[in-house]
């Protein structure tokens, strides 16, 4: 039962963060917003727990030595808003209105890993990522950023002790970056700079229970030299801040084919300052992020097991909800 729990679960979960408002002088509230939005392709911490719960057949839980997996997600998030939109001139509000909105994202992501040293494992996510926003009746389909992670297990996997992995992550901006495009005619679909984070993750057995927690900080790099028009202004500078998540929860073997887990993330994002050319500057607040996931794990073939989870936002700033199902792809030059 320990042996499948470990081999079987693997957490989906989504989280993100909604878009955040500033409002500055002469600027338009919805388009300070837009800027500021944190896309589908951010850190996300709780995917970084997926391999703690992988194959241990021998010392170590991660991919074993020489060894390679390619697999495959799909997730779906709505989240469902109202735009303020106004402007301010000289003191005065005008344009005032209030406008219900829905976005919706869809994302296919391919990850493969390939095992360096029987307790080193190094990978890459590759998603692509089709959004459609209901209010401007925007769409857009192209590549989300693409992330390499390594993880590390320094202590080999003892039965019934705690099983401890360091994990890091470097995050492109290989997506379609908000501060590039026409902000009234397009969207984007990724975050629009680099992001270098890292953390810990621990899991034990408790039969027919697993327990788990993680901790990750993320730096989000500034980036310069942008040229994007605003309304009257030029933007020319975004400095992300930085990140801070945490997940824990635990997974049930209900019978030897089905386990279903429950976890929880919080996450932290520091403001976010946007700086224009004539020195103006638009902030996003920091904010909390608050997710709950739940997911079941269905065992299809000897080799195969098929997750399917629900997410459900906890704060404003998360999506209203998500739907995911994530599964291995076999094929024969990546057998075991």
């Amino acid at each position: 039962m320990n042996r499948w729990l470990v081999r079987g679960f693997i957490l989906v979960s989504a989280s993100g963060l909604l878009p955040a408002m500033s409002v500055a002088q002469d600027g338009n509230v919805d388009q300070a917003r837009e800027a500021l939005a944190r896309q589908e392709g951010d850190e996300d911490a709780t995917r970084q727990l997926e391999e703690v719960f992988q194959a241990a057949e021998k010392n170590y839980s991660l991919q074993k030595k020489g060894t390679h997996s390619l697999n495959y997600s799909f997730d779906y998030s709505y989240t469902g808003d109202q735009r303020l939109d106004l402007a301010i001139t000289n003191g005065s509000v005008r344009n005032l209105d209030v406008v219900p909105t829905a976005t919706h994202n869809f994302t296919n992501a391919f990850s493969y890993d390939y095992g360096l040293l029987d307790n080193l494992t190094v990978g890459t996510r590759i998603p692509l990522v089709v959004k459609y926003d209901t209010e401007d009746e925007l769409s857009v389909y192209d590549f989300g950023d693409i992330s390499f992670t390594g993880r590390w297990q320094p202590f080999a996997y003892v039965p019934g002790k705690v099983s401890t992995t360091f994990f890091g992550t470097l995050t492109s901006k290989t997506g379609v970056s908000p501060y590039e495009i026409d902000i009234k005619e397009q969207l984007s679909t990724g975050s629009g700079y680099y992001s270098i984070g890292g953390g810990l993750s621990m899991s034990k057995v408790l039969d027919p229970v697993v327990v788990f927690g993680s901790v990750s900080a993320t730096y989000n790099i500034e980036e310069d030299g942008l040229e994007q028009v605003r309304g009257a202004r030029l933007l020319t500078k975004v400095e992300p801040g930085f990140g801070l998540s945490g997940s824990a929860g635990f997974a049930y073997s209900l019978s030897y084919d089905i386990s279903l887990s429950i976890s929880a993330q919080l996450s932290y994002s520091d403001e976010t300052v946007l700086t224009f050319r004539n020195g103006d500057q638009a902030v996003a607040q920091d904010q909390m992020t608050g997710f709950l996931s739940m997911s079941l794990g269905t065992r299809v073939s000897d080799t195969t097991i098929v997750n399917t989870s629900l997410g459900i936002g906890l704060t404003e700033d998360a999506p209203d909800f998500s739907l995911g199902v994530s599964l291995p792809i076999n094929f024969s030059g990546l057998k075991e």
